[in-house]
């Protein structure tokens, strides 16, 4: 009987732990790319040079607004 109580206490430990890793990591990595955003202004208009478009600065702030804007939903 004692075996049985141990294995589910370890069952649950882990199950707990997994699922509490996760979450913190999810948060870790919100908070990351929030403060390191994968593209910027400068990547940007380099793309969209290479796309054969003229940046305007007006096209690349609403660009910007635009990805900022799905990064929050």
């Amino acid at each position: 009987m004692d075996v049985i109580w141990v294995v589910l206490i370890a069952i649950l430990a882990l199950i707990i732990g997994v699922a509490l890793g996760f979450f913190i990591a999810r948060k870790y990595m919100m908070n990351y790319l929030k403060k390191n955003p994968p593209i910027n202004e400068q990547m940007l208009r380099t793309l969209m040079m290479q796309m054969g478009q003229k940046p305007s600065q007006k096209k690349i702030n609403q660009m910007m607004r635009a990805m900022n804007n799905q990064a929050d939903k």
